[in-house]
């Protein structure tokens, strides 16, 4: 079996637990209950990876307790950065912490978003027309983007007030999790001291506060069914984020 016929099979069976899912919420949302089982789809693929995000958490935890043997070695190797990053990685892999565990839970979101992103963008799914892109949320397809909604209506019709109330959800979830980030790091100085150790470890926790608003480029160019599913992930995530990384309230001095 050839592998375009796994994923034209793959692509079938993901059309129809989509389909499942609608039918299923149909008496709740109505015509809207498409859109609501990409939500769902969404919500399922984040819980499935939340173990990950835990795990990552509590790396970066185990990497701030390691801030005052990486500020030694800062002090020893200040004329030697290259010899400073081995040091620092030796010392991780003692530990057995690692840098990039965070970028675990977003990297196995890959395939989930493919496989969305193909399955409203196909035509024709195992040979036969693909009946979810007439499906649409609030007046505009879920396989069409932003760009069918300026030529049809424009930009405050129909489907483009829909990629306006996205665009709006986006921008709140981006402005929290930017103040969200920025407080972490501000309240943990030591990722970013442990960051300037490592290479390239830098530039991402300068730029990490900034990538929620990223979502806004990838809403308006994405079939709007893919726009559902980062949107959904992108909240998903700011919420995680302020559980998982929350800093306890000190404890009441006794008067």
């Amino acid at each position: 079996m050839s592998v375009f016929s796994v994923f034209s099979s793959g692509l079938s069976a993901f059309a129809d637990l989509v389909a499942l899912l609608a039918e299923l919420l149909t008496p709740l949302f109505g015509g809207a209950a498409t859109a609501a089982a990409i939500v769902l789809f969404t919500a399922l693929v984040r819980l499935l990876v939340h173990p990950l995000s835990r795990a990552a958490a509590r790396g970066q935890k185990a990497r701030a307790a390691l801030a005052p043997q990486v500020a030694k070695l800062r002090a020893r190797h200040r004329r030697d950065p290259e010899r400073l990053q081995r040091a620092v990685l030796e010392l991780h892999a003692k530990e057995k912490v690692s840098p990039l565990s965070g970028c675990l839970p977003s990297l196995l979101q890959v395939p989930a978003f493919f496989l969305l992103y193909q399955l409203f963008s196909s035509s024709r799914i195992g040979g036969e027309a693909n009946a979810l892109l007439d499906h649409a949320l609030g007046g505009a397809p879920l396989g069409d983007r932003w760009t069918d909604a300026w030529a049809h209506g424009g930009p405050f019709g129909g489907a483009g007030t829909v990629y306006l109330l996205l665009f709006l959800v986006v921008a709140v979830v981006a402005t929290l999790g930017y103040r969200l980030t920025k407080a972490q790091l501000a309240a943990a100085p030591a990722l970013a001291a442990d960051a300037e150790a490592l290479p390239g470890m830098a530039a991402m926790t300068r730029f990490m506060p900034l990538m929620g608003f990223l979502t806004l480029v990838t809403v308006a160019v994405v079939p709007l069914a893919a726009a559902l599913y980062v949107v959904t992930s992108a909240a998903w995530t700011v919420a995680e984020r302020a559980l998982l990384y929350r800093t306890p309230a000190p404890a009441a001095s006794a008067g």
